[in-house]
């Protein structure tokens, strides 16, 4: 087996098995395997996978048990040389597999990759090549200075903002909708950190995969659509709690024994300050 594509499903149905469909319209001479792996949905998601694509492996979990926990669900029982973390929200192209197997093929080097991912308006999803959010950088981009000198490279790092996303190029992260990984890369570095429920568990595999001595490549020669937040907009509050809660895990995890008392605790009253605002924004949203 060349590839297992790992895809969690939370009550998005009828996206999960267009997903699935794009799949299996593929142009890809590799073989593949489809892992699917349901967080308890409330919908009637697991009759309809059953009912459409029965030859898949599907895991039926009895609780939702967050992103990182499926996941690792997934890549416990795939057979595949490579592991392609794959959205539920998201629209593979009839190239995409076949070119990003290829690149790996040539890319000995490369632990791990990621193509060109498109918003529904055509638009890049910038988190598909980011930097690590170091306290300098997440300042530079949380203060507006990256989109004051977009084309500078010391503010831009975090969505690599002057460079072309039209050219291939070496990342620190990755996004968890749509990363390649090789199986030998997985077997010596571990899982994803179940710590991260459903956010920062891709920058903190990404961070890991660096340490270990691989390179992390983005590599635009195919795209794939992603509808983003799909499966998080019935539970806004959660899902704010999370996205904050995520940046607060990693950088205690890799960021805190680097930086003196006064830069840790600065980043942490900015988390919280951040935290405070988004749900101020989301409860005025709710009133409208």
């Amino acid at each position: 087996m060349d590839l297992s594509i790992i895809i969690v499903n939370y009550n998005t149905r009828e996206l999960t098995l267009e997903a699935i469909q794009s799949i299996y319209k593929s142009m890809i001479d590799y073989q593949y395997e489809i892992i699917l792996v349901d967080n308890h949905s409330s919908d009637d998601s697991v009759v309809q996978f059953r009912k459409h694509y029965p030859d898949i492996t599907l895991i039926e979990n009895n609780e939702n048990l967050g992103f990182s926990k499926a996941n690792n669900q997934g890549i416990k029982v795939s057979k595949g040389r490579y592991v392609l973390l794959l959205n539920s929200d998201t629209i593979v192209e009839k190239d995409t597999l076949q070119i990003m197997l290829d690149y790996m093929e040539q890319h000995p080097h490369v632990g791990a990759s990621g193509c060109k991912v498109l918003l529904p308006d055509g638009s890049l999803d910038q988190a598909c090549r980011r930097g690590f959010p170091t306290p300098s950088t997440s300042f530079y981009y949380m203060t507006g200075l990256a989109k004051l000198f977009p084309k500078h490279e010391k503010f831009n790092r975090y969505h690599y903002g002057h460079l072309d996303i039209d050219i291939a190029h070496e990342v620190d992260c990755l996004v968890g909708a749509f990363m390649m990984v090789r199986q030998e890369v997985i077997e010596q570095i571990g899982l994803l950190d179940e710590d991260f429920f459903m956010y920062g568990e891709d920058i903190d595999w990404c961070y890991r995969i660096k340490e270990g001595g691989w390179h992390l490549s983005y590599y635009p020669e195919t795209t794939i659509t992603h509808y983003k937040g799909a499966s998080s907009r019935k539970k806004p509050m959660k899902i704010i709690y999370e996205f904050h809660r995520a940046m607060y895990l990693f950088h205690k995890k890799h960021y805190q024994k680097a930086y003196s008392f006064f830069i840790n605790q600065f980043v942490y009253i900015g988390i919280s300050l951040k935290f405070c605002l988004s749900v101020v924004e989301n409860q005025i949203k709710v009133l409208r």
